[in-house]
């Protein structure tokens, strides 16, 4: 595999493949190459009968600052989620890349027929929670931070919306309500990351737990899985994850409204 922005590997005999955001540099933001460089090192390691389990790690000091808001230019999109309009003016076209490379690509990472493990240290924000919402496993160090303020921005949350399922209700909304960071220690009595551990203990500890998955029967590993996700789509997950993102683009359509009716404001007082 040509990877620009993730590093992929395979240790313990090939039994575990780590996947690395690496663009320290942006604190990992997220742009579109790495939404495609992310999804080829997940293929491999779902194809690769070695593999048993899969660990998600950020490069540098931070997990993910969230999506690349300086990502623009022209870029190909290998619609692979059977997700097209792509080109089309307003909120089609908008809406049709979003969901190509948000919402349905996180649900492809969701549904990894193997176990996945988030290695978060730093700060995870936004776009970022994403990243680590699709993994089945949450490992942060004890001084991770976790926010959403993406409702500054005029829209409901991020594209895969998790809010209530992993905080509960009250603290979803106080989170997106206010955009505060959420640390480590809340994170883990409300149920979102399974542990806290010491930074310079994070990989090792991410690592050890990755080794006993893997000594699993890997088809028993993949119904376990299987049978967890289907009961959180029992509970209504995925309805919610569609409606809320199609709520996102109600509010990104306002917000593109306001901001024209803004410009047209301002020109006429210059002519005035």
């Amino acid at each position: 595999m040509e990877l620009e922005t993730v590093a992929y590997e395979t240790v313990s005999d090939g039994a575990i493949a780590r996947i690395t955001l690496n663009r320290p540099d942006k604190r990992n933001a997220q742009n579109r190459q790495m939404t495609y460089d992310i999804d080829a090192a997940f293929s491999a390691a779902a194809a690769d009968d070695a593999v048993k389990v899969i660990v998600l790690a950020g490069a540098g000091p931070h997990f993910s600052a969230g999506h690349d808001l300086k990502d623009v230019g022209e870029f190909e999109i290998n619609a692979i989620n059977m997700v097209g309009g792509f080109a089309q003016p307003g909120a089609e076209g908008h809406m049709a890349f979003e969901d190509e490379v948000y919402l349905k690509m996180c649900r492809r990472w969701h549904d990894l027929p193997k176990p996945t493990i988030a290695e978060v240290q730093g700060k995870t924000i936004a776009g970022g929670l994403m990243l680590m919402w699709v993994c089945d496993i949450i490992i942060a160090a004890d001084d991770a931070l976790f926010a959403d303020p993406t409702v500054n921005f005029g829209v409901n949350g991020v594209e895969w919306f998790s809010h209530p399922f992993e905080f509960g209700v009250r603290k979803a909304k106080e989170l997106l309500f206010t955009g505060d960071f959420v640390g480590a220690d809340d994170a883990l009595r409300l149920g979102m990351i399974n542990h806290a551990v010491a930074s310079d203990e994070l990989t090792d500890f991410t690592m050890a737990m990755a080794g006993r998955i893997a000594e699993k029967p890997s088809f028993a590993l993949r119904l376990a899985k299987m049978a967890v996700n289907q009961a959180l789509d029992a509970q209504g997950f995925w309805t919610a994850q569609q409606a809320a993102f199609n709520l996102q683009h109600v509010g990104h359509s306002h917000v593109r409204e306001m901001m024209a009716r803004h410009k047209i404001k301002k020109m006429k007082a210059g002519d005035s």
